[in-house]
């Protein structure tokens, strides 16, 4: 019995210094994500998407973040953005993007020229983006 509640002390303690992670067995979906991005605001290949100071300024997850603004990255889109002024991410936003980054750029800056360096996910299940996204939240 003893041993258990060590086991079980040990596990929360764990679970509460690390960074939640999708549930799901079937990872892959937020598995292509990390393979480029922090969940911090620390920035790897892509920005990072979580709370914290980015060292040019603070930010706070990535809903509401100006598409192709994060400090200290090249957008191959942003000459194509009209008005000069980019989407915000939202749920739509990121559903089609996460499907084919390549036809999304297109479609949101409204210029079939429009290009991204990211290559496409190809995450367009629906369950695997709304687990996707449910984790994209507790990093706002």
């Amino acid at each position: 019995m003893k041993k258990i509640l060590m086991m079980a002390a040990a596990a929360a303690f764990v679970a509460g210094t690390v960074v939640a992670t999708p549930t799901s067995a079937d990872a892959a979906a937020y598995n292509k994500c990390k393979a480029c991005h922090n969940f911090s605001a620390k920035k790897k290949v892509g920005p990072g998407w979580g709370k914290g100071d980015t060292g040019h300024g603070t930010q706070s997850g990535i809903f509401d973040r100006e598409a192709g603004a994060s400090p200290g990255f090249r957008y191959k889109f942003t000459k194509y953005i009209k008005d000069g002024k980019a989407w915000k991410w939202d749920e739509a936003h990121l559903r089609k993007w996460m499907c084919n980054s390549k036809d999304a750029v297109k479609e949101f800056t409204g210029n079939p020229k429009a290009r991204t360096k990211m290559p496409p996910q190809h995450v367009c299940d629906p369950s695997k983006q709304n687990e996707v996204i449910a984790f994209m939240k507790t990093l706002s």
